[in-house]
């Protein structure tokens, strides 16, 4: 996976009005959950705010990335988990991070690439991508940046499931059943089936 840094201060207030004051400042709230713990042992927050610029090269981007998060000298690798946007202006107004370790497996959802030219594309049949990403389950330095799939042998009206899929070190989270991709039969196709019947009368 792809890396990026990114550096935040803590919040020591929370609430609206707290929260308010941050965007206007340019800055989105963030909370890291993970690693940390609290006094009583169970698992605590951090909150801490960036500047929404600096965000916006994680989030408006195909790549998916582990962050390399400085709050105020402490050093955290992260994911984003969960995003909040305003329902109008599709502002960022909330991030979520989780603290990931070169150990510990993560869950998340990697970009897919096919790769080829399929055979039903020869044929004039037309490539469909049903989904863009694959959740797989693996530490995150062995989570490549992107899941290639090889279409070369698919033929029109064929699909590629999720089940059909092999990634070396990584478990697949996606169920089997989720079609990837699908050939689909054109009317340039048909057409030129309709043709080929004719011809072998």
């Amino acid at each position: 996976m792809r890396e990026i840094n990114l550096s935040g201060i803590k919040r020591t207030e929370s609430g609206k009005k707290a929260t308010r004051e941050l965007r206007k400042e340019g800055k989105v709230p963030c909370n890291l959950y993970g690693e940390r713990r609290g006094e009583n042992g169970l698992p605590e927050a951090l909150s801490f705010a960036v500047s929404a610029r600096d965000l916006r090269k994680v989030i408006y981007t195909p790549h998916v990335y582990v962050v390399n998060l400085d709050i105020e000298g402490e050093a955290h690798v992260a994911v984003i988990k969960e995003l909040q946007f305003h329902p109008v202006t599709d502002a960022v107004l909330h991030v979520d991070f989780y603290e990931v370790t070169e150990e510990k497996p993560l869950t998340i959802g990697i970009p897919v690439n096919l790769v080829g030219l399929a055979q039903g594309v020869r044929d004039g049949g037309r490539l469909n991508l049903s989904i863009r990403k694959i959740n797989v389950t693996a530490p995150y330095k062995q989570i490549p940046e992107k899941l290639d799939v090889d279409v070369t042998k698919l033929h029109i009206g064929k699909s590629i499931k999720v089940g059909e899929l092999h990634f070396e070190g990584l478990e697949i989270a996606t169920s089997k059943e989720v079609i990837v991709c699908t050939i689909k039969r054109t009317r340039a196709a048909m057409s030129a089936a309709s043709q080929s019947e004719d011809s072998a009368e």
